[in-house]
């Protein structure tokens, strides 16, 4: 019993801990004007591309993949309003075209290829990555610059080559995987926020949630 009492106590502190490392990273973010302006600049963004007819499309690997595709799925349901579905795309799903890509052209390019067959010069591309070199990302956002969509990166503190390839670059104060991911689909959700209040005469209450 007094081992049970022992390990219930560790594991609340290793819950404590956990939750206490989330919220420093979100504070750190909240602090970071510069970082959450540019937030709310691919929020615009990407609203203005979807007014003009154009679509969003992502990548990532891992629970990357799992935040690119839940990112899409809110483009296409709804976030906070209820709207016409907005086209996103998440370049992590097909598993046919990523075998096949896979397998003839190498893994770093099954989002390139996508990006070539799919993308047009106006859409906007957001690729994410906790390390901010996934080599399947960086070469998908080549891709995208070439072709003259909005490239967007969705990463880490740490350094990283994609500022020279990227419109725009969201760092997470943190290198710690799981917090970075936390982050980042809080950021996914208010860039959707954002973009999908551009359909619809709604005030900043409706899509922010405060009264």
């Amino acid at each position: 019993m007094e081992a049970q009492r022992h390990n219930e106590g560790i594991e609340l502190h290793f819950v404590e801990q956990e939750i206490a490392n989330t919220l420093a990273v979100y504070r750190r973010f909240q602090e970071d004007q510069n970082l959450t302006a540019l937030v709310g600049k691919v929020g615009e963004v990407c609203g203005q591309a979807l007014q003009a007819g154009h679509k969003i499309l992502l990548a990532g690997n891992g629970g990357s993949a799992a935040d690119a595709q839940h990112i899409a799925a809110e483009f296409i349901g709804r976030m906070c309003i209820d709207r016409m579905p907005l086209p996103s795309i998440a370049l992590t799903t097909d598993t046919s075209i990523l075998t096949a890509t896979g397998n003839d052209y190498g893994f770093e390019m099954v989002f390139a290829r996508q990006v070539q067959a799919l993308g047009v010069a106006g859409d906007v591309f957001i690729g994410i990555t906790t390390s901010g070199s996934s080599p399947n990302v960086v070469r998908a956002l080549e891709a995208a610059k070439a072709k003259g969509l909005v490239t967007v990166a969705l990463t880490g503190e740490r350094p990283t080559p994609l500022s020279k390839l990227c419109d725009f670059v969201l760092q997470v104060p943190s290198s710690r995987t799981q917090n970075i991911q936390e982050v980042h689909i809080m950021i996914g959700h208010t860039i959707c926020a954002i973009a999908e209040s551009a359909f619809l005469p709604v005030s900043a209450e409706a899509v922010t949630g405060k009264a």
